[in-house]
């Protein structure tokens, strides 16, 4: 998203969405325990605070007739129980609610999680990492906000005032009657506030979620800006993208600003009539003078709960925004559909692939990146593929590990057409090995098993002796529970990639996809992830993409990659004792034996 987009939030669909807003109120629901000792607290805080203007009146109307001071002592402790213990309620209001808001937004967080998780690469790549954390825990962490104040202040604070109209109406209907009118246009301005607010709020979060975007893929790559001079011009976009953030925000507080500064007048006015008609009446003797304190405690009780909820505008509104994301997020599909009735993959054994007249054009191009792509590979055969940056090898890749589905053609593993496959057998059966291997602040075993339970500790000590991380994992002090990281441990690049071939062996693939597996590694660290290739790819089916020739010097076939197009394909050894391929030229010119 560009920064003049984020005038245009994409909140309209799930505004009014129903089904989405359920499903996320669902997560956010407490349990029925809960909920009861929350209620019962609620209670307890909006009801103590009424009872204590009753003994204010006892006791200015009996200081008036002259009771003893045993008596007011009495009452005015009465007062001060009443007091302290209506702020022990509202404190452990608060501690409930701050328990229940973080319990169900955990669950929703979780639930975010997951779904972005399942989402495929047609739409993570439009959405950068730093906007998905902001979208996954940002909007969350504004709507848990607001859970908290709304059982807090809104909740409890509506409640109050519901007590105290039917109290004044009580004491006094004309009072009683003038102050539920002031509630009723106060609460009517306020619903109309929240309209003007709430569309300013979502372009401020949306405008936000596009800035940490921007720096989380900016500060990825700052060595390469630095080292290529590009400094100058991304300050510039940075400037442009915090430039819409910053008038996003500005907007946002203008209006919140002039909604508060309106309803507090509003509100001025409404306390100075309800006092004015207190006072009238008392001076015409109907009203004793601990009534007339009564009434005058009472709307100054009004005051608080209005400003409690005029306080919690801005989170109401960013919680809003929140949840249209969040309804937003919860409504992106995959574009990769999963099939009606799941095949299985065979289960056992290596797979054969085929690519039966592929063509394949991203969804945003209808330019074809892939045309007419034909390999057949049977069980246990190895295909190297080999092109320039940008050929399309990386894309044929992805298309095996069903990362995305053929325009034209199809692609078929185990000779069941992967759009038809199981896909939990998918990513049982076919493994991938990248350059970019992901290392989490976590335990070996759970680094290994991905915080799987796919094994037992004997299988991990085995599978990491196989790639040749026996001795790194005795050095280790606590062995398989040592928390790791690149930084800890002593772990190096090529230890890295050695844990990423242990992981692919864990799942026992049939067949495997190396994504320049060996690459930007130095000679001797690269013959240790040879053999782990080797041994990897051994009664296994595999496709093997890389830039250095050399690591496609055992694989059966060759298909040399141009333009998406298959320029030549056929059995390595022929094609390199042929001086005229293609291959043998690539070889020849890398200076790589053939």
């Amino acid at each position: 998203m560009s920064p003049t987009d984020v005038s245009r939030p994409q909140t309209h669909v799930t505004d009014t969405d129903a089904r989405v807003r359920r499903a996320v109120l669902r997560e956010l629901r407490p349990g029925p325990r809960p909920a009861l000792a929350l209620a019962g607290a609620v209670v307890a805080a909006t009801v103590l605070p009424l009872a204590a203007p009753q003994l204010t009146r006892i006791f200015v109307d009996d200081a008036i007739a002259g009771a003893s001071l045993a008596h007011l002592t009495l009452v005015a402790a009465g007062y001060l129980a009443f007091a302290v213990a209506g702020q022990g309620a509202r404190v452990l209001t608060a501690w409930l609610a701050s328990i229940l808001a973080w319990d169900g937004t955990d669950r929703l967080r979780e639930r975010l999680a997951a779904h972005a998780l399942g989402l495929d690469m047609a739409f993570h790549a439009g959405h950068p990492p730093g906007e998905m954390i902001e979208r996954v825990d940002g909007d969350v962490v504004a709507v848990a906000d607001f859970v908290v104040a709304f059982l807090l202040d809104v909740v409890a604070s509506v409640l109050l005032l519901a007590g105290v109209v039917v109290v004044v109406l009580a004491v006094d209907p004309r009072v009683g009657g003038a102050l539920l009118a002031y509630c009723a246009l106060a609460g009517f301005l306020m619903a109309r506030a929240q309209r003007l607010a709430v569309p300013s709020a979502a372009r401020s979060r949306a405008a936000g979620a596009v800035m940490y975007g921007h720096m989380e893929e900016r500060l990825a790559g700052v060595e390469d800006i630095r080292a290529n001079g590009a400094g100058e011009h991304l300050v510039g976009r940075f400037h442009q993208v915090s430039a819409a953030w910053f008038r996003a925000d500005r907007r946002g507080a203008q209006v919140g600003t002039v909604v508060i500064a309106g309803t507090s007048v509003a509100f001025a006015a409404g306390t100075a009539l309800v006092l004015g008609l207190a006072v009238w009446i008392g001076r015409s003797g109907a009203l004793s003078v601990g009534t007339a304190v009564l009434l005058f405690q009472y709307a100054q009780m009004v005051r608080t709960p209005f400003e409690r909820l005029i306080d919690q505008l801005q989170h109401y509104q960013a919680a809003l925004a929140g949840m249209a994301r969040i309804g937003a997020l919860l409504a992106e599909r995959r574009t990769l559909p999963d099939p009606a009735r799941p095949v299985p993959l065979p289960a056992a054994g290596p797979l054969a692939l085929r690519f039966d007249g592929v063509g394949f054009a991203y969804a945003d191009d209808d330019t074809e990146v892939l045309t007419g792509i034909d390999l057949t590979l049977a069980p246990g055969e190895t295909l190297g593929l080999a092109g320039r940056t940008g050929s399309g090898k990386t894309t044929i890749g992805r298309l095996t590990l069903r990362l995305y589905d053929p325009t034209r053609g199809a692609v078929l593993a185990g000779g069941v057409d992967l759009r038809d496959a199981d896909p939990l057998s998918v990513r049982r059966r076919i493994g991938v090995v990248t350059q970019d291997v992901q290392i989490f602040a976590a335990s070996v075993r759970d680094n290994l098993t991905l915080f799987r339970p796919i094994a037992d500790d004997a299988r991990l000590r085995e599978v990491l002796t196989e790639v040749g991380l026996a001795d790194w994992l005795a050095g280790l002090p606590d062995g398989l529970d040592s928390r790791l990281t690149r930084a800890a441990a002593g772990l190096s690049a090529g230890e890295a990639q050695l844990l990423a071939f242990a992981r692919a062996f864990l799942i026992d693939p049939g067949l495997v996809v190396l994504d320049e597996a060996a690459g930007r590694l130095d000679p001797a660290t690269e013959r240790r992830v040879e053999r782990a290739v080797d041994r990897l790819l051994d009664g296994r089916t595999g496709v093997i993409i890389a830039h250095r020739l050399s690591s496609l010097a055992k694989v059966d076939k060759i298909a040399v990659i141009e333009d998406g197009r298959i320029v030549e394909y056929g059995r390595r050894a022929d094609l390199a004792a042929d001086a005229g391929s293609r291959f043998a030229g690539l070889l020849a010119a890398a200076g790589v034996t053939r």
